[in-house]
């Protein structure tokens, strides 16, 4: 057997080639840089914590008014229950049922509705955390 320098030439180049095909340019393209990077990340992960800590605030200072806690006592539903169980809610739920809370708020501030609507709203309200809590 002879060392023939130009079939492992041949061989060196074939190898190279099939290397060099083999790996996608994407994968490469991939290392370098990201489409999001860590901190945009970090900076959307920390507004919606923030987004979901008012809604929470905005709902639970919507259930704990004087009017909304008579209004649950006659309905005959534990109010405390119902504020813990506002937390287990996903963040869609939570932001809907802010911002109907926001506008019941609203709406009785400035006397378009009357006791028996706010009733119908919280119970509303009470019934739908529950339902999705017992569903969970």
């Amino acid at each position: 057997m002879r060392f023939d320098l130009r079939q492992s030439a041949r061989c060196l180049t074939a190898c190279l080639l099939v290397t060099i095909f083999a790996i996608p340019p994407s994968l490469l393209a991939q290392a370098s840089t990201h489409i999001v990077s860590p901190s945009d990340l970090h900076q959307a992960a920390l507004s919606a914590s923030q987004v979901r800590q008012q809604n929470l605030a905005s709902v639970r200072q919507f259930l704990s008014s004087d009017r909304a806690t008579k209004a649950l006592q006659s309905a005959h539903m534990d109010a405390t229950q119902v504020k813990n169980a506002v937390s287990s809610l996903s963040d869609d739920e939570l932001a809907q049922l802010a911002s109907r809370a926001q506008k019941a708020q609203a709406d009785f501030a400035a006397g378009r509705l009357a006791d028996r609507d706010l009733l119908l709203i919280l119970l509303g309200i009470a019934a739908l955390v529950l339902i999705i809590v017992a569903v969970r």
